[in-house]
C-alpha cells in the first residue's frame, strides 16, 4: 500500500506519495496559491528549470526536448501533458478539480506530468502519455504513476452523456448505452455512483484513469490514488465546482540529475 503524506519546505506544505519517493515532487494546495512553478521548483529542487503549458482540456502531450525552440519563444504552448528525460527539469500542471497525474520511469529517467479532467480522460490523455513514453523506450513495468488530489467520485455530479463519453474508454466499449453505465455501477470498486437527480450520475475520474491504466497492462501496484478531495476539503484545496472561481493548485515532478 502506497502512503501519502504532507511535507513542508520553505514554509509551503505539499502532498507527497511514497510511490515517487525517489523523485522530487509535490502536489501543492491552496496554501501555495500565490506561487508559480518557477518558485515551487526552487522549493522542490533548487536550480531546476520549470516547464508548464497552456492547458486546454485536450490530450496533447508535449516532449520538452522536441519542443525546446517553442518554449524559448512561447513559454505557454497549448497542451495538457509534458514529458522529459533530460536531468534537472521540473514539469508542472495546474488543477482545480481535475486530476493531476505524475509519472516516473525508474530505469530510463523519464518523468511526465498530466492534467486530466473529464474531457482529457474521455480522450485518454493518460494512456496517450504512456504511449509517448513507450515510444521513448520506456517499459510499462518500470512506470510509477501517482494520481493527485481531485474531486471525488461520490460528489462529482455529471450528465449521463458526459459519463458515457468517459466510460466508453473502458474495455473498448463504444456503444455509449445506459446498460454500459449500469454495468459499471454494479461493479466492484466502481467508477460511477448513483445520483438522486434525474439524468445525472456521479463520476470518479481517478478510478477511470486507474482502469485505463489496467487495460494497458499496468499493475495496480504501480498506481497510487490520493485519498484527498478538492471539493470537500475546503481548507486545503481550491475547487471550481464548489466556488466557481478560477483558482488553481500546482503539481510537479523533477527529473533526476
Amino acid at each position: 500500500m502506497h502512503t501519502w503524506f504532507w511535507q513542508t519546505a520553505s514554509g509551503l506544505p505539499h502532498l507527497r506519495c511514497s510511490l515517487l519517493a525517489d523523485w522530487s515532487h509535490g502536489f501543492f494546495g491552496r496554501q501555495a496559491w500565490s506561487h508559480l512553478p518557477q518558485h515551487l521548483t526552487e522549493v522542490l529542487e533548487p536550480g531546476s528549470q520549470a516547464f508548464r503549458l497552456k492547458q486546454v482540456h485536450g490530450n496533447e502531450v508535449v516532449n520538452v526536448t522536441e519542443a525546446w525552440s517553442s518554449f524559448s519563444h512561447t513559454p505557454l504552448i497549448p497542451g495538457d501533458g509534458l514529458l522529459t528525460k533530460e536531468p534537472g527539469q521540473s514539469l508542472w500542471v495546474c488543477s482545480a478539480d481535475c486530476t493531476p497525474v505524475l509519472i516516473a520511469d525508474s530505469q530510463s529517467g523519464h518523468v511526465c506530468a498530466v492534467h486530466s479532467g473529464w474531457r482529457g480522460t474521455a480522450s485518454q490523455i493518460v494512456p496517450k502519455a504512456i504511449a509517448h513514453l513507450q515510444r521513448e523506450g520506456c517499459e510499462l513495468n518500470n512506470l510509477f504513476i501517482a494520481l493527485g488530489p481531485a474531486i471525488s467520485g461520490t460528489v462529482y455530479q455529471v450528465s449521463m452523456d458526459v459519463a458515457l463519453q468517459v466510460i466508453s474508454t473502458l474495455q473498448g466499449g463504444q456503444n455509449r448505452s445506459t446498460s454500459e453505465l449500469n454495468h459499471w455501477l454494479q461493479s466492484s470498486n466502481p467508477p460511477l455512483f448513483p445520483d438522486p437527480e434525474s439524468g445525472k450520475i456521479r463520476l470518479d475520474i481517478r478510478r477511470v484513469i486507474s482502469l485505463q491504466l489496467e487495460q494497458l497492462g499496468i499493475s495496480p501496484h504501480q498506481v497510487a490514488s490520493a485519498p484527498h478531495c478538492t471539493y470537500t476539503q475546503t481548507n486545503d484545496y481550491f475547487s471550481y465546482r464548489r466556488d466557481g472561481l478560477k483558482q488553481v493548485q500546482w503539481s510537479g515532478i523533477v527529473s533526476r540529475w
